[in-house]
């Protein structure tokens, strides 16, 4: 059986909630066959963030590891291609932190690419119902962070996991007067499933050779 850690973060930035938790709950509790899934808040804070995710990849000993985050706006689940070492935050984190052009890792290359299959990832997704595609940029707040932080662990200090980072939209709850594209947790955690249960079998050399390429 496979094992996999599933991380969300708390909700941030004034919000009651945050999405990718509650995702994470979900999937946790009713995983993929096959699959044994643990699921870890994260603290939206910079370096505390990273701790725990150290933490629970020792707690839980993965073969798999994917991070959530929120990206309220998106229409759908984003499958990150790639995690870059600069800290650049347009907002406080829930500490009060506010990094401006700064590395995630002192001396660590410029970027960490998804040891996931991320194509096959996002067609598994849409196979399931659930809108999705590649994204190349995770931002510079505590997302970004945590995607390049996990990247740099599998790296230097967990060589046998495989990794990546998704961001999911907006709750219902949180855009109630309908004006922004948002999801159920539920539907995304019935995505998250099929992405799981794709990347627990296909290796990130083997990924689908497909379009999902940007111009911009």
């Amino acid at each position: 059986m496979t094992r996999v850690l599933i991380t969300g973060f708390a909700p941030f930035g004034g919000e009651r909630v945050n999405p990718s938790w509650q995702a994470a709950s979900l999937v946790a509790a009713e995983p993929p066959t096959g699959l044994s899934v643990a699921a870890a808040e994260l603290p939206c804070v910079f370096g505390e963030s990273l701790d725990a995710l150290r933490d629970a990849v020792r707690a839980t000993a993965p073969d798999l590891v994917l991070c959530l985050g929120q990206a309220g706006g998106r229409p759908g689940v984003t499958v990150e291609r790639v995690g870059i070492n600069m800290d650049d935050a347009r907002i406080p984190d829930n500490a009060g932190r506010q990094p401006i052009d700064e590395p995630v890792v002192p001396d660590g290359p410029a970027a960490y690419f998804s040891t996931l299959p991320v194509k096959a990832c996002v067609a598994a997704m849409r196979e399931a119902g659930v809108p999705a595609a590649v994204s190349n940029t995770a931002g510079t707040f505590v997302c970004n962070h945590v995607a390049y932080g996990l990247g740099h662990l599998v790296a230097t200090q967990f060589p046998h996991v495989r990794g990546g980072f998704a961001h999911v939209p907006w709750a219902p709850e949180q855009v109630p007067d309908g004006q922004a594209p948002s999801l159920p947790p539920a539907t995304v955690a019935h995505g998250l499933r099929a992405l799981l249960a794709t990347a627990a079998r296909t290796p990130a050399d083997h990924d689908l050779k497909v379009t999902e390429g940007a111009t911009h």
